[in-house]
């Protein structure tokens, strides 16, 4: 019989693990999903032949990536539940908010084609537009004040983590469009993706000075760390204007890939072992018992490893281009 550890965990650093795994599988949502977004800003900016191209790029994925939204809340309640009930207790204006931008976006989609009438398309493509906006900023704010554990909804550092995740979006938006498409209309998202990268290299600037300087606490970056982000974001920024430049494609996603990893990482590293920097909760006083968390760290290792080989292969399935402008 195995002797199933109860009142230790199975592993001792096992509760930084699982902050870790919150950040992972919330950086994995803004990466999968954040090109969602940025096809969606991207899409005002086109025909309405190109918007159909554009919405069948991403049509077979975008409803499977947005399980990585699930799955960090449901690490987040798994490992951390008080900080979860904090969050959601604090922000909920914030967090319905941000459930009415991803349902506009999805009605906006999805309602589109129900009727052949002009005004109704215009009505679906703007709600569309919006809703591929209003997302990644209102997940910008929430983020920004978890991070630096405000309880008002909008701040300075709030707006601006909101316009940073709008621009990241619509860099990553920019690269897989490029991928999935062909003609004037790859040369037009490259167009847009070489303004954005330099606009998402601005905002980080911004925003990280402002947080080293003005913001200041516990889980505002350390020099060091905001220093170290910025150089590396720089040469992945300058990796992708090489990338676009010279039409590989699949190089600039990578990098805008990369870019996100960086910032999730700098939240992630200025706000440890803090979890719920409102409160003053570190990793070790919010974590769930032992027996709780090692529970959860088996079903974790069973079911994680399978999401990962399913979207490995939802993504070779529909890795080529968008042929007839309406499917793969």
């Amino acid at each position: 019989m195995i002797d199933f550890p109860t009142e230790h965990y199975l592993l001792e650093s096992l509760p930084e693990l699982w902050f870790a795994f919150v950040f992972f599988a919330f950086g994995t949502y803004l990466l999968l999903d954040g090109f969602d977004f940025g096809i969606g800003i991207l899409s005002a900016d086109v025909d309405p032949a190109g918007r159909s191209t554009m919405l069948a790029a991403f049509g077979p994925v975008w409803k499977a990536n947005e399980v990585w939204l699930v799955l960090f809340g449901t690490v987040l309640f798994a490992s951390f539940p008080v900080v979860y009930s904090n969050l959601l207790s604090r922000l909920y204006l914030l967090v319905f908010a941000i459930l009415g931008a991803l349902a506009l976006r999805a009605l906006g989609s999805k309602l589109r084609a129900e009727r052949d009438d002009d005004w109704w398309v215009r009505v679906c493509d703007r709600s569309f537009v919006a809703g591929s906006v209003l997302s990644p900023f209102l997940l910008g704010v929430l983020v920004a004040n978890w991070w630096f554990g405000r309880e008002t909804i909008l701040t300075v550092p709030g707006i601006a983590v909101g316009l940073v995740f709008v621009a990241l979006s619509t860099v990553l938006g920019a690269a897989y469009a490029a991928i999935k498409t062909r003609g004037r209309l790859q040369e037009r998202v490259r167009t847009r993706g070489l303004q954005a990268t330099v606009g998402y290299v601005a905002l980080v600037a911004v925003t990280v000075a402002y947080a080293v300087v003005v913001e200041g606490g516990p889980t505002a970056p350390s020099p060091t760390a905001a220093g170290l982000a910025a150089v590396v974001t720089v040469v992945l920024a300058g990796a992708a204007v090489a990338a676009i430049r010279t039409g590989r494609d699949p190089e600039w996603f990578v990098a805008a890939a990369g870019m996100a990893v960086v910032l999730v990482g700098l939240v992630a590293w200025s706000m440890f072992p803090l979890v719920d920097p409102a409160t003053g909760l570190a990793v070790r006083d919010a974590v769930v018992a032992p027996l709780a968390l090692n529970v959860s760290s088996v079903f974790a290792a069973t079911f994680v490893p399978i999401i990962l080989a399913y979207f490995v292969v939802l993504y070779s399935v529909f890795r080529g281009p968008v042929e007839d402008g309406h499917s793969y």
